[in-house]
């Protein structure tokens, strides 16, 4: 069986330098080493945004753009849209007849996210995340999912969702393997132990080389460093793990000129600004050919999307029979034959 990646985003915004590191630029390597599919999840997006459903249209066309602009090629890489896969609802509904409610209020990332979002209460969707996860791991029959440390509980939900059924039932469905993702979350330009939107605190993929000045200008460096020639901290400056994460070349040079006080914040942030407009640049112009071809994108989001379909029917109809679902011919029917 050929191995086949799985990776997705929730369609909630456009992505910035935290998801390229953490793992976009993973994907990229990834396309030309297995089948790889890559999914907008919209369905998953309103777990959060249910009443802002004109914007995830919009986040779609925004996120799809992202992704071919850092270099996912659709002709290696499938890109799709969940929602438009309705097999992934059918099997979320047939997994979440025997997964049980404790064990999704203790998943330790519901329960982070839930309070980090302040949430008074749990909606059905949003507790059921890890159910709709699992289904659309499952639907693909994908074998190697990427994952940081933070998502592994979901992972490791999904893989028992999957033995259960192939307990029950028959033994059709794949459980997935965890391919680890070391690379450390990004922190934020203000000192945030996580860069994001939301907080202000983010450099989008598609930054002007104005706007990535001017981000890191305003950026939080070593609060410990107040003279130019002080000796800095190199490890809990923003800056120096923007260099770490993108300029690994002059790493060594960069840590220490900052801990021996011979290098500046001020030129540090030069030096990484221009690093990080010789990372982003290329991406502009790849962002820019597919914005400017609006059909060329409904293109590879339709022709992915369709490829995937046809995976997620022949695994359905395989669940379908197992769970003696399978009672008359559809398509027979829609002929009047019944």
């Amino acid at each position: 069986m050929t191995e086949r990646v799985l990776t997705g985003d929730r369609v909630t915004g456009k992505l910035h330098l935290g998801h390229y590191a953490g793992s976009l630029q993973n994907r990229v390597h990834l396309q030309d080493q297995y089948e790889s599919l890559v999914f907008l999840a919209d369905v998953q997006a309103l777990t959060t945004h249910f009443e802002r459903q004109e914007q995830i249209r919009t986040n779609i066309r925004e996120m799809t753009l992202d992704y071919l602009s850092v270099g996912i090629d659709p002709e290696k890489s499938t890109i799709f849209i969940q929602s438009m896969i309705p097999e992934i609802a059918e099997l979320t509904v047939y997994f979440s007849m025997f997964v049980s409610v404790n064990t999704l209020r203790h998943n330790p990332t519901i329960k982070a996210e839930s309070q980090g979002r302040g949430l008074d209460e749990l909606y059905y969707g949003f507790l059921g995340y890890p159910v709709s996860q699992a289904a659309d791991i499952a639907i693909c029959k994908a074998t190697i999912i990427p994952v940081g440390d933070d998502q592994l509980p979901h992972l490791e939900l999904a893989r028992k969702i999957v033995r259960r059924f192939n307990e029950l039932y028959q033994p059709i469905l794949v459980e997935p393997q965890a391919m680890i993702s070391n690379t450390p979350r990004l922190v934020g330009t203000d000192g945030n132990a996580k860069m994001s939107k939301s907080l202000g605190n983010a450099i989008e993929l598609d930054s002007s080389a104005e706007d990535i000045a001017y981000r890191i200008k305003r950026a939080v460096t070593d609060p410990a460093r107040v003279h130019k020639n002080d000796p800095g901290h190199p490890e809990i400056c923003p800056i120096y793990a923007y260099h770490r994460a993108f300029g690994p070349d002059q790493l060594t040079e960069i840590r220490e000129g900052c801990e021996r006080g011979t290098m500046g914040c001020t030129a540090c942030k030069e030096r990484i600004t221009l690093t990080l407009e010789k990372l982003i640049a290329p991406m502009r112009e790849r962002r820019a050919f597919y914005a400017s071809r609006p059909h060329l994108v409904d293109d590879i989001l339709m022709t992915g999307t369709k490829y995937t379909r046809g995976i997620a029917s022949a695994t359905m109809k395989e669940v379908r029979e197992a769970m003696s679902l399978d009672h008359f011919s559809l398509s027979a029917m829609e002929r009047g034959m019944l």
